[in-house]
């Protein structure tokens, strides 16, 4: 979208607040929001986007959080603000750690991954939420029913495996929305078997924090796995050395199960990017890139979702049943079913389509003259 920020900022506040998040004049917004201070959001964008509630006649009021490696369970203070109001919007890495917990009964609660203003008035803000909500379920149905799903990349990726034959469970097992709508749900990793080629390093998954957050790899990596377990690491032998000290550290720390791979889904939203390197922030990296279609990444570490580490695969090409719905990293959402009558109906978003952001921090072209 070639326009004036001031313009793609109102675009992008009517697509919060009115297409996700639902609100109208007279309801109660709060939104909770993590200083600049801590490195990660910018601050300024939910300031901007409470101002903007408030000229809307919505009743808003912002609050300030530190960030925190660990929360404690939701207090009966906390859990009482989000029940009175009619939504919380969360600019604070507090509301990806809160995720996977259980919420107030009739509770509305959304997480925001566009950390800064540059990213809330791209594409990746402005374009239709409707859009990639009904193509995230529209490839939920395409997968869920797959008799065969397989996966490759430039590096070496290859594993495959069944859909799970019932309806992916992503409705049900996040509390919290995600804005932009940036992945499907995650696909169960149980009878998926193969290798996946990390792309020069292992990382969080933004349910714990924890020091080093990453691990950075020399060269490509494969991680091998049989029937949702792994089962080892391939590699160069100082690659190798590491990914698995890093693994065992992790697992010891959180009394997890280091083997098991537990889901993988990938990025549905070409408007997502991440022009800042991955190895120079991988928090940020984590948070912000994963919801390009560049980016495949699994949940590991933990038999429980999110699991604590994941792995990444860059320009995944992604066959369901034989269809390649991503090919070298783009998604191709006509050959969804019904993918081609969402992009009908919401034109911004078949622009996202027909030109993808392509900077998403990862420069495979260090790794593979290691590996051709």
């Amino acid at each position: 979208m070639n326009m004036p920020q001031s313009i793609l900022f109102d675009l992008a506040v009517n697509n919060l607040l009115t297409h996700c998040a639902r609100l109208r004049a007279g309801d109660r917004l709060q939104i909770v929001a993590e200083s600049a201070e801590f490195g990660y959001f910018d601050g300024i964008t939910a300031r901007q986007v409470a101002q903007a509630a408030q000229a809307r006649g919505i009743e808003t009021s912002l609050v300030m959080v530190p960030f925190r490696e660990v929360i404690k369970p939701i207090s009966d203070h906390d859990a009482a603000l989000m029940a009175a109001a009619t939504c919380t919007i969360f600019f604070a890495r507090l509301g990806d750690q809160m995720r996977f917990r259980a919420l107030p009964a009739e509770t509305s609660a959304i997480v925001c991954y566009t950390l800064d203003m540059a990213s809330f008035c791209s594409t990746y803000g402005a374009a239709h939420y409707a859009a990639y909500e009904a193509l995230k379920y529209a490839i939920d149905d395409m997968v869920s029913t797959a008799s065969d799903l397989s996966v490759t990349c430039p590096l070496g990726t290859d594993f495959r495996g069944p859909g799970p034959g019932t309806a992916l469970k992503d409705r049900g097992d996040v509390s919290i929305k995600r804005f932009p709508m940036s992945v499907f749900a995650p696909v169960p990793a149980a009878r998926f078997s193969g290798r996946a080629a990390l792309a020069g390093f292992l990382m969080g998954t933004g349910s714990r924090y924890y020091a080093p957050y990453g691990c950075a790899l020399l060269a490509p990596l494969f991680a091998c796995f049989k029937d949702g377990r792994l089962t080892h690491f391939e590699g160069r032998p100082d690659d190798v050395a590491r990914a698995n000290g890093h693994v065992a550290d992790i697992a010891a720390r959180f009394d997890l199960d280091a083997l098991a791979v537990h889901s993988w889904h990938a990025g549905i939203h070409p408007g997502c990017a991440h022009p800042l390197p991955v190895h120079e922030d991988y928090l940020k990296w984590s948070g912000a890139a994963f919801g390009n279609p560049r980016v495949l990444h699994f949940h590991t570490c933990g038999a429980e979702p999110p699991g604590e580490i994941s792995w990444n695969v860059i320009d995944p090409t992604i066959r369901i049943d034989g269809v390649p719905v991503w090919e070298n990293g783009r998604l191709y959402p006509d050959r969804v079913p019904g993918g081609a009558e969402i992009l009908a109906r919401y034109p911004c978003a078949a622009a996202s389509f027909a030109h993808p952001a392509l900077d998403i921090g990862v420069d495979l072209s260090r790794l593979l003259p290691a590996y051709t």
